[in-house]
């Protein structure tokens, strides 16, 4: 038996099972004693000054460290500096160039005498300057393919493949050649050119802006017709880059297209001659869609008489035929917006010799 003073053995009825598991959901640790906002005074304290037995203590302040705050600091300078740079750096930002307006020149030539003609188109390319030439848009011969400072082989290539693209389509194509639908050549323009294209073949003239001719080769179908579907054809591509933005490529080839009269089947064939320079400006919307802006087209053609209207088909004088007396038509230099009339000789060596 105990004193008596000691606790009963045993485990007190009514009680949990272990006396510390009883208290343990109240035991507070260090940490939140010292934070509680409550603090009891000391016996001394409440006899001495009768005070009640708890006081309020000032709250805690747990301020960030000097490095955190630091790094807050240094966050909120660097998002600051980044947002400023964003809108008031000093270089500006690239704008697209508007495609300006295409820029046409089409020259007649004039031969001397009659037009050389023969029975075979055949004969005639064996005579002529274009004997060695290639037959169609294997004619058109892509230059080595190069990267330049801002654009890759890629974007290089499709430059000059869409430039290929649209001399076929404009000076090859049978359909376009013969007076057909110029949609195929339209499609291959930026969409900003559409504007002055339907008004060239709405409205021909010319006044370097909206001839027909400038944009593609075309005969009258009423005069002319294609003795041979395939023309022969030699010339270069050029391709650079004209700035940071911007490809450009240049090209020059010489068009043969062997010709006789409309509804002539049994008729001789004579030979025309096309040399069309065209600069293609190629901005990264036009590489990645398959376009191109159209800046210059200069073309000189013939036998053609000076004094027929080439704005909106070319009319060549065929096997036989004569040029025109006079030179070309008359220009009126009182008259504003029209361009003034040009017209070159055809040389003898440019034909067919000897005449078949």
């Amino acid at each position: 038996m105990g004193e008596p003073g000691d606790p009963p053995p045993g485990t007190p009825e009514g009680g949990p099972s272990g006396g510390e598991d009883e208290y343990r959901s109240v035991v507070f640790d260090e940490s939140f004693v010292r934070a509680a906002r409550l603090q009891e005074f000391s016996a001394q304290e409440r006899l001495s000054d009768h005070a009640p037995a708890v006081r309020r203590r000032p709250a805690l302040h747990r301020g960030l460290s000097r490095q955190a705050l630091l790094l807050v600091v240094l966050i909120a300078l660097a998002f600051g500096t980044a947002i400023y740079m964003g809108v008031r750096h000093p270089y500006p930002t690239p704008q697209a160039k508007r495609p300006e307006p295409l820029r046409m020149t089409v020259i007649p030539l004039a031969p001397h005498g009659a037009v050389p003609g023969a029975t075979k188109a055949a004969d005639l390319y064996a005579h002529s300057p274009a004997a060695q030439f290639r037959v169609g848009a294997e004619g058109i011969n892509l230059p080595a393919v190069r990267r330049t400072s801002h654009f890759s082989d890629s974007q290089v290539m499709a430059a000059v493949t869409t430039a290929r693209d649209y001399l076929v389509e404009s000076s090859l194509d049978p359909d376009t050649l013969t007076g057909g639908s110029p949609g195929a050549v339209r499609l291959l323009l930026d969409p900003e050119q559409f504007d002055q294209f339907d008004r060239s073949f709405a409205h021909p003239a010319a006044d370097e802006r909206h001839a027909p001719t400038g944009w593609l080769v075309r005969f009258d179908p009423a005069e002319a017709a294609l003795a041979d579907q395939r023309a022969r054809v030699e010339g270069t591509l050029r391709v650079a880059e004209a700035d940071r933005n911007t490809l450009e490529v240049t090209s020059d080839h010489t068009f043969v297209y062997a010709l006789r009269a409309a509804r002539e089947d049994g008729g001789k064939v004579s030979l025309f001659t096309v040399r069309r320079e065209l600069r293609f400006r190629f901005d990264r919307d036009d590489l990645r869609m398959h376009r191109a802006e159209l800046l210059v087209s200069a073309a000189q053609a013939g036998p053609l008489s000076c004094g027929d209207d080439t704005a909106n088909h070319l009319r060549p004088l065929l096997a036989g035929q004569r040029a025109k007396a006079g030179g070309p038509a008359g220009t009126d230099p009182y008259e504003t917006g029209r361009a003034t009339a040009l017209c070159g000789s055809l040389a003898a060596s440019a034909q067919p010799s000897p005449p078949l």
